[in-house]
C-alpha cells in the first residue's frame, strides 16, 4: 500500500535537532502567510530519504493548521558538493514559476548556518501518496499500470524543460556529463570509505576504470543533454491521494544539466535489484521475483519513455547507462554508511545497512555488465498491445457481447451503468484487498472476520451496488408484506437499496459474472452463496414473522446463513435419499441428523440454517421432505469440522460438518408447511445455480486476463509466450469456449425471466454443466501459461479452479443436469 506523506514522519533525531524559536522566528519574517504568533508549532522528521536532513512544519494559528516542509544540511563534516540545498532551491523554483513540471513551491532560501546550524529552505506540504514499494502492494493490476506510466510521463515532461528559457542555462555543464560523473563518484567513494570509514571493495574501483573505457559517444558533445534530476524513483515522487498522477517530484539534490539517459536508467534498476535500506537481506529485482501484474516490462516502460520524449532506443549504451546507476548508487550508499559511522546520517537505524548494499550494487553491476543482451533490438512491438489491453475498460475488454448498439443480449443503459460502477469498485475497493483477505484466512484467526470487509459492505451500500440478485417480483412480494402499506421500508431510509435495483435475472447477469471475478467479491456486495439462495427462498416462500426475523437482518448484511442439505452417509444428489428428521412434538419440531458441506456455517456471523429433512418418511417419495428455519445458537447444533476443498477450507465463510442432536426449533419456523421441501429446493435451486455460472463467467474472464498479461510479459525460448504459436492457439479456443458459455447463460437467465423456473431448467441445466466445464478449461490454461506460479497461493488462479471444480457438483452434479437435457430432448423427439 502507498504512505501517506503525513505517515512517513516520526521524532526529530538527535543529530539534527536544531533551535526551534530561531526557526519560528526566521519564518514568520520570511515566509507569507505564515501564522505569527502561532498557538502551537511542532517539527517532526521525515524517515525516508538518507540525503538532505527533511522536517515537517506543523504551525497552528486557532483551530486553523498550516503544513510547510523544511530541507537542510546535515551537520557535520561533509564531502565537497554535496548537501548542496542552495542549488535544490534554485531548481524547484524555476520549475514551479516556468513550467508545468510538478514540483512543490517554494517559499524562502537561508544560507545563514546561524540560524539553525546549517542553510536551509522552506518549500510546500504537499498531502498525497508515496510508493515506498516500486511492487505497489494494495493496487489493482490496472492502476499499477497507471502509476508507472504516470512514472514514466512526468520523467519525459521534465526532460523536455527547455533549460536557457527558464534560467538553468548554467546550472551545469552539458557535456562530457558521464565522465565527469563517473570521476566524481569515485572521488566521492574513496573519501567515504578507508580507514574509520566503510570498508572499501576492489571491485569498486575496478567498475570505475570499465565505466571510464565504455562512456556512450553522444556524452562528449552534449547534444542530448538537458535537465537531469539525479535520483528519480518512484519512491521519490508524490502521488495525487486518490488519482494516479505525479503531484510533485522530490529529492532534487544530485540535480545538474547533463546525459538524461542516465535519469531512465536509475529509475528501473528495481526491475534488476531491490535496494531499499529497509530489505536486510533479499535484493532480488522484478526479473527475480516476477514483475507485478499490471506493472510494464523494463522495455516497455523504456519504450514508453522513448515514444513520448523521441529519444531513440538505447539498446547498445543500455549496460553503460544501469552499470553506472548501480556504480552511483553504491557511492551514496557508501556515504550513508560512513555517515551513520560518525553519527549523522538522516535515515537512522536503516543507514547502518547501507555499507553491504553498497556491496550488493558493485556485484550487481558486474553481473549485468557479464550479461549477454540487456534489451531488445528494438522497442517491444507488444508494448502498445498490452496497454490498450489492459487499460480499456472491462466491460470492452472481457466482452465482445458489450461492444454491440443492438442486438437480442444488450444491457440497457442502466444496467451498464451499474456495471460501469461495479467494475471500478472491484478496481479501487476489492482486488487491492484480496492479499489481506488471503492472508487473515491462512493465519491463525482465520475464523474471524477482516474488519475492512465490513468497511466495503458499508461503501457498497453507499453505492447502491447492495442486494443486486434480488429479482423484481420477489421484491414486490417483500414490499407487500413488510410495508404494511406504507412507503417507507422498516429497516432504514435506504428501503431502495435494501431490496436491491429491481433487475431480472438476465440484467443481473451482466452484473454478477464482474463480482465473480474475486472469490471475495461477492459477499461484499451482499450477493455470495448460500446467502442469496437463502434470502430468494425467505422471499418467495417466508411468511412475515419469518421475514421480519430473518430476511430483514439478511438484507442487511449484519448476519449470514447456511444451507443444509447434504449428509455424508447417502448420496445426497438424489434427495429423497437423506435420513436426517424433523419430528414434530406440539409446538416443536425435533431435528436429528448430520449434515456436511453446510457452506457458511463457520462464518462467525452466521445466525441461521436453512435445514432440509424429512417429516414424513411414509408420504410419497417428494413429499416427504420439509425445510425449516433453525438459530444457529440454539442447543444440540454442534459444528464438528471444517471441510477442506483441495486445501482451501474457505475461511471464515468455510463448508462445515454439522451434527443435529434433539435441536428444538419452533414449529413457526416450518417453511410453507409439511412435504413442501422439494417444491422449494426446485425454486431456490433455479437461479441459485444460474448465479454459480454467472460468477463462473467472471472467474474465466479473470483467467483470461491474467493469461494475457503473463504471456505478454514471459520469455521462452528467445520469444514472449504471446508469441509462440501454440499459445495463440490455446488463448483463441479459450474466448471461442467463453462466448459460447456465456451466451448459453444469458439464454438461460432470460428463459428463466420469460417462462420461469420449470419451463427454463433444460437450459438451467445445460449452463449449469457448460459453466463449470468452461471455467475449469480456460483456468487451467492460465495456470499452465504461469507455469509452477500457477499452481501456487501467489495468483488467485488456483483457488478460482477449485471453486469452479466444486461446481461440477454442489447444487447437482452433472449427471443429474445431463439426465435432464437427454430427457427433454427425447420428449421432444417423441412428438
Amino acid at each position: 500500500m502507498a504512505s501517506r506523506t503525513c505517515d512517513l514522519v516520526g521524532q526529530v533525531h538527535p543529530a539534527h535537532a536544531f533551535d526551534l524559536h530561531a526557526l519560528l522566528r526566521y519564518a514568520a519574517a520570511n515566509v507569507e502567510g505564515f501564522p505569527s504568533p502561532p498557538s502551537k508549532f511542532s517539527v517532526s522528521q521525515f524517515g525516508h530519504g538518507q540525503s538532505n536532513p527533511t522536517f515537517l512544519l506543523e504551525v497552528s494559528s486557532g483551530s486553523a493548521v498550516k503544513r510547510y516542509v523544511l530541507r537542510k544540511k546535515p551537520p557535520g563534516k561533509l564531502l565537497a558538493s554535496a548537501h548542496a540545498v542552495e542549488r535544490e532551491f534554485q531548481v524547484l523554483q524555476a520549475l514551479g514559476v516556468h513550467t508545468l513540471v510538478p514540483v512543490p513551491e517554494v517559499f524562502c532560501l537561508c544560507t545563514d548556518s546561524s540560524i539553525i546550524g546549517t542553510p536551509f529552505y522552506i518549500m510546500e506540504y504537499l498531502e498525497g501518496r508515496i510508493f515506498i514499494d516500486p511492487k505497489l502492494p494494495g493496487l489493482s493490476p490496472k492502476r499499477k499500470r497507471a502509476i508507472y506510466l504516470a512514472t514514466a510521463k512526468v520523467l519525459a515532461s521534465m526532460h523536455s524543460v527547455d533549460v536557457d528559457a527558464i534560467g538553468l542555462g548554467k546550472y551545469g555543464r552539458r557535456d562530457n556529463y558521464c565522465k565527469r560523473q563517473v570521476e566524481r563518484w569515485a572521488k566521492q567513494y574513496i573519501a567515504s570509505t578507508g580507514e574509520g570509514k566503510s570498508d572499501r571493495n576492489q571491485k569498486m574501483l575496478e567498475l570505475a576504470d570499465w565505466l571510464r573505457e565504455h562512456i556512450p559517444l553522444e556524452d562528449s558533445s552534449g547534444s542530448q543533454s538537458g535537465l537531469v534530476h539525479g535520483d528519480f524513483r518512484i519512491d521519490n515522487l508524490v502521488f495525487h491521494p486518490t488519482e494516479d498522477r505525479v503531484i510533485g517530484i522530490l529529492d532534487w539534490e544530485l540535480s545538474t544539466l547533463g546525459n538524461q539517459m542516465c535519469d531512465v536508467a536509475y529509475s528501473c534498476t528495481h526491475y534488476i535489484v531491490d535496494i531499499r535500506l529497509d530489505k536486510e537481506h533479499q535484493h532480488e529485482g522484478f526479473e527475480v521475483t516476477g514483475i507485478p501484474d499490471g506493472i510494464p516490462s523494463l522495455a516497455e516502460f523504456l519504450a514508453e519513455y522513448c515514444s513520448i520524449t523521441g529519444k531513440p532506443w538505447p539498446v547498445s549504451q543500455w549496460k553503460f547507462y544501469v552499470a553506472f546507476s548501480f556504480f552511483r548508487g553504491a557511492s551514496i550508499y557508501a556515504g550513508v554508511h560512513s555517515r551513520w559511522i560518525m553519527g549523522n546520517a538522516a535515515g537512522g537505524e536503516r543507514a547502518q545497512n547501507a555499507g553491504r548494499l553498497a556491496n550488493v550494487l558493485i556485484e550487481t553491476a558486474w553481473s549485468y555488465i557479464g550479461r549477454k543482451s540487456v534489451l531488445p533490438q528494438h522497442p517491444p512491438s507488444v508494448a502498445t498491445t498490452a496497454r490498450d489491453y489492459l487499460e480499456k475498460p472491462r466491460k470492452e475488454a472481457e466482452s465482445p457481447v458489450q461492444l454491440k448498439e443492438s442486438g437480442r443480449f444488450v444491457p440497457s443503459k442502466r444496467v451498464l451503468e451499474l456495471r460501469t460502477k461495479l467494475i471500478k469498485f472491484m478496481e479501487d475497493h476489492i482486488y487491492p484487498m484480496e492479499n489481506e483477505f488471503y492472508k487473515l484466512s491462512q493465519s491463525t484467526m482465520r475464523w474471524t472476520v477482516h474488519p475492512e470487509e465490513e468497511n466495503l459492505k458499508a461503501l457498497a451500500k453507499r453505492e447502491g451496488l447492495w442486494n443486486l440478485f434480488i429479482p423484481s417480483d420477489s421484491t414486490a412480494r417483500a414490499r407487500e408484506l413488510l410495508l404494511d402499506g406504507r412507503n417507507q421500508f422498516p429497516i432504514n431510509k435506504e428501503s431502495d437499496c435494501f431490496l436491491g435495483a429491481g433487475l431480472s435475472n438476465l440484467e443481473y447477469g451482466y452484473l454478477c459474472e464482474v463480482m465473480g471475478r474475486s472469490v471475495w467479491a461477492p459477499q461484499v456486495f451482499n450477493c455470495g452463496a448460500p446467502d442469496t439462495g437463502n434470502m430468494e427462498v425467505l422471499l418467495r416462500y417466508g411468511n412475515k414473522e419469518q421475514l421480519q426475523e430473518w430476511l430483514v437482518p439478511l438484507l442487511e448484511g449484519k448476519i449470514r446463513s447456511g444451507f443444509a442439505m447434504t449428509e455424508p452417509q447417502v448420496a445426497s444428489s438424489d434427495a429423497t435419499n437423506i435420513e436426517c428428521s424433523i419430528k414434530r412434538e406440539g409446538d416443536s419440531y425435533i431435528i436429528n441428523g448430520k449434515k456436511w458441506w453446510t457452506s457458511g456455517a463457520m462464518d462467525p456471523r452466521c445466525r441461521l440454517l436453512i435445514v432440509m429433512g424429512k417429516t414424513d418418511f411414509t408420504a410419497p417419495k417428494h413429499k416427504q421432505q420439509s425445510m425449516i428455519l433453525v438459530d444457529m445458537r440454539t442447543p444440540g447444533i454442534r459444528v464438528v469440522r471444517p471441510l477442506m476443498v483441495f486445501g482451501f477450507d474457505d475461511a471464515p465463510h468455510g463448508h462445515a460438518e454439522i451434527s443435529f442432536e434433539n435441536v428444538c426449533v419452533p414449529a413457526k419456523n416450518i417453511l410453507l408447511g409439511e412435504g413442501r421441501g422439494f417444491e422449494i429446493a426446485q425454486g431456490r435451486l433455479g437461479p441459485g445455480r444460474l448465479h454459480h455460472c454467472m460468477r463462473l463467467i467472471g472467474a474465466a474472464e479473470r483467467g483470461m486476463q491474467l493469461m494475457a498479461e503473463r504471456a505478454l510479459k514471459r520469455r521462452t525460448f528467445g520469444k514472449l509466450i504471446a508469441q509462440h504459436g501454440s499459445f495463440l492457439s490455446d488463448i483463441a479456443k479459450c474466448r471461442i469456449d467463453l462466448e459460447q458459455t456465456r451466451l448459453l447463460v444469458l439464454e438461460a437467465a432470460d428463459q428463466l425471466d420469460r417462462l420461469g423456473n420449470k419451463k427454463a431448467r433444460g437450459y438451467l441445466a445445460m449452463a449449469k454443466v457448460a459453466a463449470p466445464n468452461m471455467a475449469l478449461r480456460v483456468l487451467d490454461m492460465a495456470m499452465q501459461v504461469h507455469g509452477a506460479a500457477g499452481l501456487s497461493s501467489d495468483t488467485v488462479l488456483a483457488h478460482l479452479w477449485a471453486t469452479a471444480r466444486t461446481l461440477r457438483i454442489a447444487d447437482g452434479p452433472d449427471e443429474v443436469h445431463l439426465g435432464t437435457i437427454a430427457k427433454l430432448e427425447l420428449q421432444r423427439a417423441r412428438l
